[in-house]
């Protein structure tokens, strides 16, 4: 069974950040990635300085490659079982490999929810989009619409409107206070009650407006739909991290949850990272994580040496003393 310093588990921003930094530290090193990044639809992402317009992709290949230079390990797999053992962790991979570990990094990110309509999953990171700062440039002026089916989509709506003059609110009849329909009126957006049929598609596949239930159809040429996001935490929650009243697992300043020995960083604890910014908000992790290492490797010195197993240079500079 393989031993390493950090078993990674994620290869996304958050995990090859945290692995390089793991790395040029001169740690033993593993990523575990399952190839299967929640952006993969998108074939951009925008807003980075220095990575505007690059395909995510391409991003993660780059930072596989940082990795590699510096000695880091990467596998494609899952992580299907993580126990923690003595003064470490064993995980098990859905191949049958089992790697033993000294502390483990969690960055399995999270998950987007969608309203149940049909046709809209498959057009995610397409014309259906849930992140206007990161899309809204690029469909601006155009047909767009907002599906209000979260709490406080109104004002989530007031920010879409930013990028066009066209803008079409879809909502459950009854939910809008007078206050709320009194802002969409002001700023121009249209509303629309009622219940989505389905998506309506042109003949070379671009959406093109929305099908209500008895009604006729809405025209968009884009949809954005405030995410509900739910964390991929399953193996937090199942080591005990402890999580708060809303699900997900809590952490200090640099990313350490409740259970000693296990770190995590990114979407899987912090739902608002987007894109690079897990890498830079968590950056912190890796590095509290090696200084934890560190005071380890000290313990386990002074241990040696007070059982008599003393370092090679002691023993050379107390022959030259004697002499």
């Amino acid at each position: 069974m393989n031993h390493y310093d950090v078993i990674v588990i994620g290869g996304g921003a958050a995990g090859l950040s945290g692995a390089l930094v793991l790395s040029r530290a001169r740690r033993k090193v593993l990523v575990v990635d399952a190839g299967s990044p929640r952006n993969a639809p998108a074939a951009h992402m925008h807003g980075y300085l220095s990575r505007d317009g690059m395909p995510p992709g391409d991003l993660l290949a780059v930072g596989r490659e940082e990795v590699r230079s510096y000695g880091g390990e990467i596998v494609d797999g899952t992580v299907t079982d993580l126990i923690a053992c003595g003064h470490g962790f064993t995980a098990l991979l859905a191949a049958g490999r089992r790697i033993s570990s000294r502390r483990v990094l969690v960055t399995t990110g999270l998950r987007d929810e969608s309203p149940d309509i049909p046709g809209l999953r498959d057009r995610w990171a397409r014309d259906v989009l849930h992140c206007p700062y990161c899309h809204g440039h690029e469909v601006r002026d155009r047909r767009l619409g907002v599906i209000g089916w979260t709490a406080g989509a109104t004002r989530y709506a007031q920010i879409v409107r930013q990028w066009t003059n066209d803008l079409t609110y879809f909502t459950s009849p009854d939910t809008l206070t007078a206050i709320e329909r009194s802002q969409l009126l002001a700023r121009g957006i249209d509303v629309v009650e009622g219940v989505i049929d389905q998506l309506v598609v042109n003949e070379v596949d671009e959406l093109r407006g929305v099908q209500m239930r008895g009604g006729g159809v809405i025209g968009v040429d884009a949809l954005f739909v405030p995410p509900r996001f739910i964390p991929n935490s399953a193996m937090l929650v199942g080591l005990g991290c402890d999580v708060d009243g809303d699900g997900w697992v809590t952490v200090d300043n640099t990313g350490r949850p409740s259970v000693p020995g296990v770190w995590a960083a990114g979407n899987v604890v912090d739902p608002r990272a987007q894109g690079t910014s897990p890498a830079v908000a968590r950056a912190a992790s890796p590095l509290a994580l090696n200084a934890d290492l560190v005071d380890e490797d000290v313990r386990n010195a002074v241990r040696d040496l007070d059982h008599g197993f003393a370092f090679a240079p002691t023993a050379n500079a107390h022959s030259k003393e004697s002499a």
